[in-house]
């Protein structure tokens, strides 16, 4: 099931079980979308990034190690996938994806530019989530730049370095925005200017931009501000082997110290997962997870949860060429995600053949399930849900 237009104008069509597709359709293989490692330096940031990447991003045990931030691909771990590859034989299986960006260690004083710090801010501000990894393992033979292990202050580094940036921001912003705001002519300067004292407010108590709650009205003012701490964080607590199961002291902290954030926690050992990279089978790999006490490798996590931190959800067109995973934001509708796979898609929507992934699985075929009356046909506003199998009619 992939797309349908009987209109298109191009003397080359191709034709995937009754259906039409363009040929010189140019995909949008991804949402562009990018989460950035943060961390302080040798904390584990560039290990990880090797791990989730297959990259290999240098990593030495001294500060600074990575300078320009490393930029990867990651294919999001969909079992649904994989059973539909089973039951369709495609040509080809395409995942989805998320970007991953390394980002070099900020230190004390980032927000005025100490340790190149402008530029890796300005690298964290192009993110849409950030992954704050927090060292929460002893090793002496690994230095830590402030000398003792700490992941409560190390985060707390990172915190005020990102708020004083923002704050920075909002302020400079603020002094735009007065004189329009105080003249009471400029509706949406007054409002933008009382959503920059909230900010302001919080900042200023040492608190992060995504602590402030905005109505759905005041969404579309905040936009355009690109707030470091307004992006969804994920709190990455790398330890130790024999903790990467249960979680240490250092994890309890983390955990106490970020309860009342809107963030996730999430433990790993980055050096352990890059071991188990390196080994050869699947057979090998999962041995070596069981011996740990885990039932998969901690990565897999760190990749749905990184997808699910950026509100992001799966649909699939599935037919004998390919089998496929799209990316759309929760709460799209049918052609907005029709928009994933081409925008001209989502101009001349005309309607969306939807089959639940289940009913598919279950049947085993699309014939069967349209015998069983289980395929809907949907409109502009139906609400795309994750692990829909998709069609779409349009006409451009």
């Amino acid at each position: 099931m992939l797309f349908d237009n009987k209109n298109i104008k191009t003397s080359r069509v191709i034709t995937e079980n009754n259906y039409f597709c363009h040929s010189k359709i140019k995909y949008n293989i991804n949402m562009a979308l990018k989460c950035g490692i943060v961390g302080l330096p040798n904390v584990g940031k560039s290990t990880l990034f090797n791990c989730l990447t297959n990259a290999k991003a240098q990593s030495a045990n001294f500060p600074f190690c990575t300078i320009e931030p490393n930029i990867g691909m990651i294919t999001v771990p969909d079992q649904r996938l994989t059973e539909l590859e089973k039951i369709v034989n495609p040509q080809r299986v395409l995942p989805a994806t998320v970007e991953i960006v390394d980002i070099a260690g900020l230190v004390k004083g980032a927000s005025k530019g100490e340790g190149l710090g402008n530029k890796f801010l300005g690298n964290i501000r192009e993110t849409d989530a950030i992954i704050h990894v927090l060292r929460c393992f002893e090793d002496e033979n690994i230095t830590h730049v402030d000398g003792s292990i700490n992941p409560i202050r190390d985060k707390e580094t990172i915190d005020t370095e990102l708020q004083l940036k923002d704050l920075e921001n909002i302020e400079a912003r603020m002094a735009k925005t007065v004189k329009l705001a105080q003249t009471g002519k400029d509706a949406d300067a007054k409002k933008l200017y009382s959503i920059l004292l909230r900010y302001k407010e919080v900042l200023e108590q040492g608190k992060s931009a995504r602590t402030v709650t905005l109505e759905d009205d005041e969404i579309k003012y905040t936009k355009d501000l690109m707030l470091l701490t307004a992006k969804p964080v994920l709190y990455l607590c790398n330890v130790d082997e024999a903790s990467a199961a249960t979680g240490n002291h250092f994890v309890d902290k983390v955990r106490e110290a970020v309860k009342d954030e809107d963030a996730e926690v999430l433990v790993i050992a980055a050096a352990t997962e890059s071991d188990i990279a390196e080994l050869e089978t699947y057979e090998e790999r999962q041995e070596f997870l069981e011996d740990l006490g885990l039932q998969e490798s901690g990565l897999n996590k760190v990749i749905r949860t990184a997808y699910s931190l950026l509100k992001l959800e799966t649909y699939f067109t599935a037919g004998v060429k390919e089998v496929r995973a799209w990316t759309y934001h929760k709460g799209a509708t049918a052609p907005q995600a029709a928009g994933v796979i081409h925008s001209d898609f989502e101009k001349g929507f005309i309607r969306a053949e939807v089959i639940k992934y289940n009913d598919f699985i279950a049947l085993k075929s699309e014939q069967a399930v349209k015998e069983a009356g289980k395929m809907a046909v949907e409109g502009k506003e139906y609400i795309v849900q994750d692990g829909d199998i998709m069609h779409f009619r349009f006409n451009v």
